[in-house]
């Protein structure tokens, strides 16, 4: 890899003078009477540069959460569950599933949208966008937030997904089928695009900053909230609603992970199916479900005396280009975007006291995951508690990087990892501490949330606790 200094060597004088004489005017010396500088000295005014910048952005803090899940219709009762270790998976309810391999599905339970949405616009909303408004307004709620006192043109909203609203699509292509024409209703292909759940929550509250989507399959969640983190770094918001969503538990998506045999056939005990580095794991569990977290510049939170639960460090992501589905054997992909969320925060491998990984029980995956964490950790890899978020709720998809990234909040706040459930057969290719069964009690400074997907889409955060 080139370095700055190689770079610099390779300059025009012109151009490296020009270069020194900018540094040399910001350090508040007048260039016409100092000498040129050396590569060191310019080595020097960069690094001091940077750590400015490093120094001066604004700080990114996380004030409510709110969640619809399969253990839990709040972000409180998820958390509490996956501390208890239940599982949220069972056979599946919404279609019927007999003719599938898989038949089992981590479902939402009991959801009822009308508790936040009027009657006749919840039947006009996919699934994802009626669980992202339930959950976002429990969000608000829960950072001591009211619409009516945020400035909408400082508020934005950023959501995750990997298919979006495609059950409204699905429903009426069954409605249609062995007809000539295709029975559209009003409004039905827009409540069914990827971006309406997003619309559906600012267009709630009114907030009129960003609004992003961000499509990357199993990455969305975790890409949604780093993207969320910058909008309010460079100022263009102070408060973000950021977080993912799927609500998928269809024919579309059994049918095609069973071609591709991704997902679990362990049909007769459901809350044992999810076994993520466990050496009987034969496929992950199809969920849905979403988080939202409120992040604020740490200023805005300050001024109104707001509860901090821990404040967003870093991320970064990254591309394996190797294969649609499977993961690349040398795991660089995955170690990029792990270093750059180390880099990103400022931090060092000594600094993480907890990954969350994407370990989603697949045979690949979770091995691949396993050698990623231990080629950016070395030997340190092996005093790091591990645990899989997925162990309970399955995959949920885009939903899931913003599940797992509140699990890591949570653990942050209150000090606890939660365990990874069904594991009890070591394998070795799985030699890491992944927190068997029961939840653990050590404090935790930083913690990373791993997400790497379908298309090979790689995005890690880290969040850790607040310090003034």
């Amino acid at each position: 890899m080139t370095s700055v200094r190689d770079v610099l060597k390779r300059l025009p004088e012109n151009v490296r003078q020009a270069l020194a004489n900018e540094l040399l005017s910001m350090n508040g010396t007048v260039p016409d009477e100092a000498p040129p500088p050396s590569d060191e000295a310019i080595m020097a005014a960069l690094g001091a540069l940077a750590a400015e910048e490093q120094q001066t952005r604004r700080r990114v803090v996380v004030t409510g959460m709110g969640a619809v899940t399969p253990v839990g219709n709040t972000a409180q009762e998820t958390w509490e569950a996956l501390i208890e270790g239940k599982s949220g998976i069972g056979p599946v309810t919404q279609f019927d599933v007999s003719p599938y391999a898989s038949r089992i599905g981590a479902e939402i339970k009991e959801f009822d949208p009308s508790i936040r949405i009027p009657h006749k616009e919840a039947r006009r909303m996919a699934r994802c966008s009626q669980v992202s408004v339930v959950a976002a307004y429990e969000a608000l709620e829960d950072a001591g937030l009211k619409p009516d006192d945020i400035d909408g043109d400082r508020a934005g909203v950023t959501m995750g997904t990997g298919v979006g609203g495609m059950d409204i699509f699905v429903a009426a292509i069954k409605r249609s089928a062995g007809k000539k024409k295709l029975r559209g209703r009003p409004m039905e292909t827009i409540n069914g695009l990827p971006n309406i759940a997003s619309f559906h929550i600012s267009n709630a509250f009114g907030f009129r900053g960003p609004l992003n989507t961000v499509v990357t399959a199993c990455a969305a969640g975790t890409q949604s909230i780093g993207i969320a983190l910058e909008e309010i770094r460079r100022g263009t918001a102070d408060i973000m609603l950021a977080g993912g969503v799927e609500a998928m538990v269809s024919d579309v998506f059994y049918g095609g992970f069973e071609a591709l045999r991704a997902t679990t056939t362990r049909n007769d005990e459901p809350t044992r199916a999810s076994r993520p580095f466990d050496a009987e794991r034969d496929g992950f569990v199809i969920g849905e479900g979403t988080a939202i977290l409120v992040l604020e510049s740490l200023e805005n939170a300050l001024a109104r005396g707001a509860r901090i639960y821990a404040e967003v460090l870093g991320w970064g992501q990254s591309a394996d280009s190797y294969h649609a589905a499977q993961p690349d054997p040398t795991g660089s992909g995955g170690a990029l975007a792990m270093r750059g969320a180390l880099s990103d925060a400022g931090l060092s491998i000594d600094d993480i006291s907890y990954i969350n990984a994407h370990a989603a029980g697949t045979p690949l995956g979770d091995a691949h995951e396993t050698l990623v964490i231990k080629e950016v950790f070395g030997e340190q890899a092996y005093d790091i508690p591990v645990s899989s978020t997925k162990s309970m709720i399955g995959h949920c998809f885009g939903g899931a990087g913003a599940i797992e990234a509140m699990a890591c909040i949570f653990s942050v706040f209150h000090d606890v990892v939660h365990p990874t459930v069904n594991y009890e057969n070591p394998d070795p290719e799985c030699d890491l501490d992944y927190v068997p069964a029961v939840a653990r009690k050590t404090e935790i400074k930083a913690a990373l949330s791993n997400s790497f997907g379908l298309g090979g889409q790689n995005a890690c955060l880290i969040v850790g606790k607040y310090l003034p």
